[in-house]
Protein backbone atom coordinates (compact mmCIF):
# COMPACT_ATOMS: atom_id res chain seq x y z
CA UNK A 1 0.00 0.00 0.00
CA UNK A 2 1.79 3.09 -1.29
CA UNK A 3 1.17 6.64 0.97
CA UNK A 4 -1.76 7.70 -1.82
CA UNK A 5 -3.89 4.81 -0.72
CA UNK A 6 -3.40 5.68 3.08
CA UNK A 7 -5.61 9.08 2.40
CA UNK A 8 -4.69 12.50 3.34
CA UNK A 9 -1.61 13.19 5.55
CA UNK A 10 -2.34 16.24 8.08
CA UNK A 11 1.11 18.42 8.38
CA UNK A 12 2.18 19.69 11.54
CA UNK A 13 2.06 23.78 11.83
CA UNK A 14 4.58 25.69 11.32
CA UNK A 15 6.90 26.10 14.96
CA UNK A 16 4.65 23.15 16.32
CA UNK A 17 6.33 20.96 18.94
CA UNK A 18 6.35 17.33 18.19
CA UNK A 19 4.47 14.99 21.18
CA UNK A 20 7.49 12.99 22.07
CA UNK A 21 9.20 16.66 23.24
CA UNK A 22 6.09 18.05 24.78
CA UNK A 23 6.60 17.24 28.02
CA UNK A 24 10.00 18.66 27.89
CA UNK A 25 8.91 21.84 26.27
CA UNK A 26 6.32 21.84 29.58
CA UNK A 27 9.40 21.48 31.98
CA UNK A 28 11.18 24.08 30.06
CA UNK A 29 7.81 26.15 30.35
CA UNK A 30 7.79 25.60 34.58
CA UNK A 31 11.28 26.24 35.02
CA UNK A 32 11.03 29.67 32.87
CA UNK A 33 8.21 30.57 34.84
CA UNK A 34 10.20 30.08 38.33
CA UNK A 35 12.89 32.05 36.63
CA UNK A 36 10.42 35.13 35.40
CA UNK A 37 9.30 35.24 39.19
CA UNK A 38 12.97 35.30 40.54
CA UNK A 39 13.76 38.16 38.16
CA UNK A 40 10.69 40.30 38.34
CA UNK A 41 11.69 39.93 42.64
CA UNK A 42 15.61 40.93 41.63
CA UNK A 43 14.39 43.92 39.60
CA UNK A 44 12.71 45.49 42.87
CA UNK A 45 15.98 46.08 44.36
CA UNK A 46 18.04 48.20 41.51
CA UNK A 47 14.53 49.84 40.81
CA UNK A 48 14.58 51.39 44.46
CA UNK A 49 18.17 51.58 44.11
CA UNK A 50 17.67 54.32 40.97
CA UNK A 51 14.78 56.03 42.10
CA UNK A 52 17.00 57.30 45.31
CA UNK A 53 19.97 57.97 43.52
CA UNK A 54 17.55 60.18 40.72
CA UNK A 55 16.28 62.22 44.42
CA UNK A 56 19.80 62.81 45.15
CA UNK A 57 20.92 63.38 41.97
CA UNK A 58 18.51 65.64 40.35
CA UNK A 59 16.63 63.40 38.40
CA UNK A 60 19.94 62.22 36.57
CA UNK A 61 19.92 58.44 36.08
CA UNK A 62 22.45 55.40 36.84
CA UNK A 63 23.66 54.45 33.83
CA UNK A 64 24.69 51.04 35.40
CA UNK A 65 21.16 50.28 36.57
CA UNK A 66 19.58 51.50 33.22
CA UNK A 67 21.74 48.92 31.30
CA UNK A 68 21.41 46.55 33.76
CA UNK A 69 17.40 47.06 33.33
CA UNK A 70 17.51 46.77 29.41
CA UNK A 71 19.25 43.51 29.44
CA UNK A 72 16.96 42.35 32.50
CA UNK A 73 14.09 43.49 29.79
CA UNK A 74 15.69 41.77 27.04
CA UNK A 75 15.49 38.27 28.77
CA UNK A 76 11.94 38.97 30.05
CA UNK A 77 10.78 39.67 26.18
CA UNK A 78 12.89 36.14 25.31
CA UNK A 79 11.54 34.40 28.00
CA UNK A 80 7.68 35.84 27.21
CA UNK A 81 8.03 34.58 24.09
CA UNK A 82 9.60 31.57 24.52
CA UNK A 83 6.55 30.71 27.08
CA UNK A 84 3.69 31.55 24.74
CA UNK A 85 5.31 29.61 21.90
CA UNK A 86 5.95 32.47 19.60
CA UNK A 87 9.50 30.53 19.52
CA UNK A 88 11.52 27.62 19.82
CA UNK A 89 14.53 29.56 21.21
CA UNK A 90 14.98 29.41 24.58
CA UNK A 91 16.71 32.55 26.61
CA UNK A 92 19.60 31.92 28.55
CA UNK A 93 21.08 30.00 30.23
CA UNK A 94 19.64 27.11 28.15
CA UNK A 95 20.37 28.70 25.05
CA UNK A 96 21.68 26.97 22.25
Amino acid sequence: MSDLDSGPRVLPEPGATPKASIWLRGLMMLIFAILIGLAQTILHAPTIVQFVLMLLDKGKPNARIAAFGKDLGGWLSKAAAYQTAQTEAKPWPFEG
